[in-house]
Order: structure tokens, then C-alpha cells, then sequence
């Protein structure tokens, strides 16, 4: 109890009954909860459970959420996280894109998305419809955010670095849902973070305030009539929770606070959500408000695609590596990368610092177009001409992402997907029995 600052102490006792200050006192000492989300685009939690011995019980807060120990080590190194078969995620951080409720078809702004972890729940929930827009305002956040969506295998993802008030501005009414999942002192994190509480000022907590307001009136531009908005964050102070809310709602009549439509958790303002450990998670604060008014889909969106002169070659290896053209057939070259846009119509992007929209297929180098890590990554066993599946146990899967060759047989030839248990994983060059390892050196361990 006393290391945690007075103030902070102080905030918590009026914000909690008696019993419940007690229980968080209680828990400050116990180690913070840890688990895992199934990524649904790439694998089944039956699937993970009977090769991943530690995977326990289902979370409070969302379907494809385990919890799994708190002294677990090597999770990163599992063969399944190479492949982007699950997610690593504090469970109650899943709270906020289950209160979004994302449908399949539906466009979803993810506004402050670094490192991932929601963007990709939310990737899982529209299973390759509609239009993810996954934004981070901090450059090597945003970087961090789209090696996380390549991992997971997100062919309808655009992912920008940009300021929030310039893309919502230019989106105006674009999106069906938003969730700003806004930067915050990180209370709820402190058992996570022990070194975060001598960090922590009660004045910190009041400045993140003012610039979550900010956040969220950009974010409101975003939404079309009839969507839904969803604003979260991992700390207690009601100066970033409540009181935002309250703020924004004083001054944006065409917005109404609703239910959660949850049954975790302790209800603030009759209808916010707000986690606690007793819970079953760290802290966490989610809203929820509608824009009134009825939805419409805006046709005067759309992405100048021009031809380019690699274009043949670049469908020639897509149709060698591929079948049925999956990701669609839209192409744009982006200096010397070729990427598959998403299907679904997007807007114009100039001037939005996007960084990635839609799959990246290949990079030109010189006179031929190489294959890149993250379009294996995004396909699947069943449309792959050519791969090696391996048994999870398989020696040569932890050699692979060492970057060492590894041994297949002598009739596979050309670029070949690397599977671990039927999941895409990599890719590889395969000549005489031997395959040539393109595993990214930035992802090898």
C-alpha cells in the first residue's frame, strides 16, 4: 500500500466502496494477469490448445481470450506466434473491441492502434470484409502496429501515421465504428509496470485528460450518422474517463452515451464499464456512444489505381504463388513495392502518411519482383500452390526462424510456403531438396 502515492490512494478510495478498496489493495501485490487471443483468421483455440500445453481458461472479456500463467516464459518463441496465430494481450484489454461490436462488412477506425492488439481483434471480427483503418500518430509505434498486422496475416488493413485531427478531417464520416483507445497514466497497468507508479503525478493524470478530449473530438469527425464510438483506456482517474466522457457529451448533442452491453466488470455512470483485478484483469475504462441519425453508404469515396509496367509480371507471380487471386486484384506500386489494395472501396490516402494499405505482394529489384514475408503471411493452406507443412515439433521450424536452410524434398521447386501445423508462416526458396530461407532478419530469433 504505501508505495503507491498518496494522491493516488486518495483517488482510489472515492472512486471505490470500502470492500472494493480493500480488494484492490489487497491485489496490488499479486502478479498482473497475462494472456492470449486467438487470431480466427489464421487458427482455432482447439487448434492452440493441443499444442500449447499452458493455455488456460477462457477470459470474462471476449470468446477467443485465455488466460495462461504469469510466470510463462518463451511465449514469443512458440512456432504459433511466428505465425501469427494468436496475439499476446493482457486480457482485459480485449474489453474495448468487444463493447465495439464489429460486424463482418463493417468500416473501422482503430485511431491510437500501436502496438496492435486491438486492431487485430478487430481484423478477427470482420474475418477479411469491410475496411480495418488502423492509425498511430508516433512513427516507430506505427511501425511496430504494422509489423503486427502482417504477423497476423490482415489483407484488409490500412495503416497510417498520421495526426488525428488531419485523417479524421479527411474521412469525415467515412467509418461505421471508431475506437479511440486513448494514450493514458496507465493506472490500470501498474502491476504490469511496477517501475509506471514512481512516474505517476496526480497533475500527469489531469493533462492526459485534456489531451484525450482532444483525441476524441477528432475521432468524432470520423463517424458517420449512425455508427458507433468506443472509448477506452487502461487507468482508473475519472479526470480520463468520466469526466472526458462528460465534456465531450456537453458539447456534442448528436451523441448519446449507451450501454456497454456487457456483464463484467463494475458499472460507472450506470452504463460505462470499468475493470478492476477482482475482475479478472488489469485496469480498464470503456464508453460507449452512438452518433444519432441513420447510417448511409457514401459513394464519393474512392482510390486512383493507375497501371504501372510491372503490373503483368506482378499478377504473374500472384497467380504462381496463389490461387483464385484471394486478396482481389486491385495493384498500386508504391515506389518499389507492389501491395494488392483492399477490396472494399477506400478513399484517396494522399497526404495521410499511410504506410501500408491492403497486402504487400512483392518488391521490385532490378528486373524481376520478389515475393514478400507478408503476403504468405496472409494466405492460407488451401490456396497456396506450393508449401511444406510441418509437425509442430519439427526441428526444422525453430531452425527456419533462426534464418537457417532447411531440408524438403527434392520436388518442391521455387518460392515455397513454409506451414507450421497447416499455418502460413514464411516463405522460402526451394532447389534440390534444400529451401533457402527468406524469414525476415528483423523477426528471427
Amino acid at each position: 500500500m504505501s508505495r503507491f502515492p498518496e494522491e493516488f490512494l486518495s483517488q482510489m478510495k472515492t472512486l471505490l466502496s470500502n470492500d472494493e478498496y480493500i480488494r484492490f489493495i489487497n491485489s496490488s501485490d499479486q502478479k498482473a494477469f497475462r494472456g492470449i487471443r486467438v487470431n480466427t483468421l489464421k487458427c482455432t483455440a482447439e487448434k492452440l490448445k493441443k499444442h500449447i500445453s499452458y493455455i488456460g481458461e477462457n477470459t470474462p472479456f471476449c470468446t477467443d481470450s485465455y488466460y495462461i500463467p504469469s510466470d510463462i516464459v518463451g511465449v514469443g518463441d512458440e512456432p504459433f506466434h511466428h505465425a501469427g496465430a494468436f496475439y499476446v494481450q493482457e486480457p482485459s484489454a480485449s474489453t474495448a473491441v468487444t463493447v465495439l461490436d464489429v460486424k463482418k462488412g463493417d468500416c473501422v477506425l482503430d485511431l491510437c492502434a500501436a502496438p496492435g492488439g486491438k486492431s487485430t481483434q478487430i481484423a478477427s471480427a470482420l474475418d477479411g470484409t469491410g475496411l480495418l483503418w488502423s492509425n498511430e500518430i508516433v512513427k516507430n509505434r506505427a511501425n511496430i502496429l504494422l509489423s503486427n498486422i502482417e504477423r497476423m496475416g490482415i489483407s484488409n488493413a490500412v495503416v497510417s501515421n498520421c495526426h488525428p485531427d488531419i485523417l479524421c478531417s479527411r474521412l469525415a464520416g467515412f467509418f461505421d465504428k471508431v475506437l479511440v483507445d486513448a494514450p493514458c497514466s496507465g493506472e490500470g497497468m501498474f502491476r504490469k509496470d511496477p517501475a509506471s507508479i514512481a512516474e505517476w503525478t496526480f497533475e500527469h493524470s489531469k493533462s492526459c485528460g485534456e489531451r484525450q478530449l482532444s483525441i476524441l473530438e477528432s475521432a468524432s469527425n470520423a463517424l458517420g450518422e449512425g455508427g458507433t464510438l468506443v472509448y477506452s483506456t487502461c487507468t482508473f482517474s475519472v479526470y480520463e474517463n468520466e469526466n472526458v466522457i462528460e465534456k465531450f457529451l456537453s458539447s456534442h448533442k448528436e451523441f448519446e452515451l449507451i450501454d456497454c452491453g456487457v456483464s463484467f466488470g463494475k458499472r460507472s455512470k450506470e452504463k460505462c464499464v470499468r475493470i478492476l483485478p477482482e475482475h479478472g484483469g488489469e485496469g480498464h475504462f470503456v464508453a460507449k456512444l452512438v452518433k444519432k441519425g441513420e447510417r448511409y453508404t457514401n459513394d464519393s469515396y474512392c482510390v486512383n489505381t493507375k497501371p504501372f509496367p510491372e503490373q503483368k509480371a506482378a499478377l504473374s507471380l500472384y497467380d504462381e504463388i496463389l490461387t483464385d487471386r484471394i486478396f482481389g486484384d486491385k495493384l498500386c506500386k508504391f515506389g518499389d513495392k507492389i501491395v494488392i489494395l483492399p477490396k472494399l472501396m477506400l478513399p484517396d490516402t494522399s497526404g495521410l502518411s499511410v504506410i501500408r494499405a491492403g497486402v504487400l505482394l512483392g518488391e521490385i529489384k532490378k528486373s524481376r519482383i520478389e515475393p514478400c514475408h507478408a503476403l504468405y503471411m496472409a494466405s492460407d493452406r488451401e490456396h497456396l500452390r506450393n508449401f511444406i507443412d510441418l509437425s509442430y515439433n519439427d526441428s526444422r521450424l525453430k531452425r527456419f526462424y533462426h534464418g537457417e536452410e532447411i531440408e524438403t524434398d527434392t520436388s518442391e521447386k521455387g518460392f515455397c510456403a513454409v506451414l507450421a501445423e497447416g499455418v502460413s508462416t514464411g516463405f522460402g526458396k526451394a532447389s534440390g531438396g534444400v529451401l533457402k530461407n527468406r524469414y525476415p532478419k528483423g523477426l528471427r530469433t
